[in-house]
């Protein structure tokens, strides 16, 4: 049986995630509160984003950028 959440970036009853995406509380929140759809959406949009910005991974001031963009586009703030 398919796990639905109220997806927080559709703002509708949609699919859940089969495990959480992400560590820690962010990762939990955003288990809890979006979807399936809306976290592939955000995976090719990190995609873009890491390469336009140019961003490196391995930089811990990179990563950190992009849960900023994360947290931003998942949740909008």
């Amino acid at each position: 049986m398919k796990r639905i959440v109220f997806c927080n970036f559709y703002k509708k009853n949609l699919e859940g995630m089969d495990k959480i995406p992400y560590p820690g509380k962010l990762g939990k929140k955003i288990y809890k509160q979006i979807s399936k759809k809306a976290w592939l959406k955000w995976i090719d949009y990190q995609t873009i984003i890491i390469n336009e910005k140019q961003l490196n991974m391995f930089d811990p001031q990179d990563q950190k950028k992009i849960v900023k963009f994360m947290n931003i586009f998942l949740f909008k703030k």
